[in-house]
């Protein structure tokens, strides 16, 4: 008869964690987050210092009965656990779900929803978001309320036993608007103790905020963003601390087949590694860059400058400022220019990349919401939305400044560019 197996211990005689390692060296503390983003320890047979990509679509078992780990990538890959287990830890959940993009772990969140159920969310959402969210109010009978959620008493006088979910960013998405999460999931929760309350958390990034510490019970993020950094995978994570909830949202995950595939689970463990080096550099250009503006007269959007009506509030919360601003130019033609003009910064949507963008969001991102609709939620037609990137901050100033003038957006005088109100075109 063999010999029980016997844990791994230690060299002090301590269990050996799991894979990943969950957080702590010897159990007296956490590991900082930056330690915990690059971390982790695999199972892997060669010990490679990299998790392998198990590219494999289906698993060989060793009986007709199954029982193997894995059995079928679309329910559940060695790569994608890891990824899994790795997010968990940096992301204060107990399980985490990644799958195809970031809109794909909102629908399969949405697929909670039962017709007739309620859902609070805010007036300045991200366009994708909102055009879901239209969709299942159109077809499937759900009730959508869009209030001011930087407001948390416009959001108790809509919450009721009938509310399924309130749905939050913050900072939301372009109008860099500040949503107190504790105050509005108490509120919530006293409501309905079964609402949930679901923050999407792509902006911040695990880095900067932790939804599921201030009171959220689902968090999800655009992995395409700041977690993969480099735009060059498409992700989306869902993170949860209630087992049950998670196992929920697991099942349209496999019943559907949106899991993230073997090779972009890799793709995005190796981005996460470099989170923080690379916010560190977007969240030092972003400041520097909002400051450049706003001495020039524009009315700029980033909870980093101290002029933001809610700096406090959205500092109460997260360890940082982020990376995206928006500013206004007054005069939808000179931010056309603007735009245009640029050179360093790419014309594109998204952000969180390493590279720096620019954009119009009434013209790109948010352009799927209609004009009445922008209007009524006080979405200037003009705003600009800069995603800063890790190039030299002085090139990206450069670059702006030029554009700025080649727009005629402000005045040239012979000590430069004059501070102040914009020129007229």
């Amino acid at each position: 008869m063999s010999a029980p197996l016997r844990k791994a211990i230690d060299a002090e005689g301590h269990d050996l964690p799991p894979s990943p390692a969950p957080s702590s060296p010897h159990g007296a503390r956490r590991y900082n987050i930056a330690t915990e983003l690059v971390y982790t320890e695999s199972n892997d047979q060669y010990n490679a210092s990299s998790v392998p990509i198990y590219q494999s679509a289906t698993f060989k078992q060793a009986s007709h009965e199954g029982g193997g780990e894995y059995d079928y990538t679309r329910s559940g890959n060695p790569t994608r656990t890891h990824l899994e287990r790795h997010l968990a830890k940096i992301m204060s959940a107990q399980r985490a779900l990644v799958v195809s993009s970031g809109m794909a772990a909102l629908d399969v969140i949405t697929r909670l929803l039962r017709p007739g159920d309620e859902v609070v969310t805010g007036d300045d959402l991200y366009g994708g978001t909102n055009r879901l969210l239209k969709y299942l109010s159109t077809h499937g009978g759900i009730i959508v309320h869009h209030v001011d959620t930087t407001n948390p008493d416009k959001v108790k006088e809509v919450l009721s036993d009938k509310t399924a979910m309130v749905l939050l960013e913050t900072p939301t998405n372009p109008l860099i608007k500040i949503v107190d999460i504790p105050t509005i999931a108490n509120a919530t929760h006293e409501v309905n103790a079964n609402a949930l309350v679901i923050v999407d958390n792509t902006m911040m990034s695990p880095l900067l905020l932790s939804p599921l510490e201030l009171g959220a019970d689902i968090v999800y993020e655009s992995g395409t963003k700041y977690l993969s950094g480099h735009h060059d995978v498409m992700a989306g994570v869902i993170a949860v601390n209630d087992l049950s909830l998670g196992e929920r949202l697991f099942f349209p995950i496999n019943a559907s087949g949106c899991g993230l595939s073997p090779f972009d689970s890799w793709l995005l463990m190796r981005g996460v590694k470099t989170l923080k080096v690379r916010m560190d550099q977007q969240q030092s250009n972003a400041q520097r860059i909002a400051e450049f503006l706003e001495g020039l007269g524009f009315k700029v959007r980033y909870p980093g400058l101290k002029s933001h009506p809610q700096y406090d509030l959205h500092h109460s919360m997260s360890r940082g400022s982020g990376a995206v601003l928006s500013f206004e130019t007054g005069d939808v033609t000179k931010s056309e220019r603007i735009v245009a003009n640029a050179k360093l910064w790419a014309i594109s949507v998204s952000f969180g990349c390493v590279n720096s963008l620019i954009s119009l969001p009434c013209r790109m991102s948010h352009a799927s919401i209609d004009a009445k609709t922008r209007a009524e939620r006080a979405m200037p037609e003009d705003l600009i939305r800069l995603c800063v990137g890790i190039e030299d901050v002085d090139d990206l100033i450069d670059d702006l400044r030029r554009a700025l003038v080649q727009a005629g957006a402000v005045n040239v005088t012979m000590d430069g560019i004059e501070a102040g109100t914009p020129q007229s075109a």
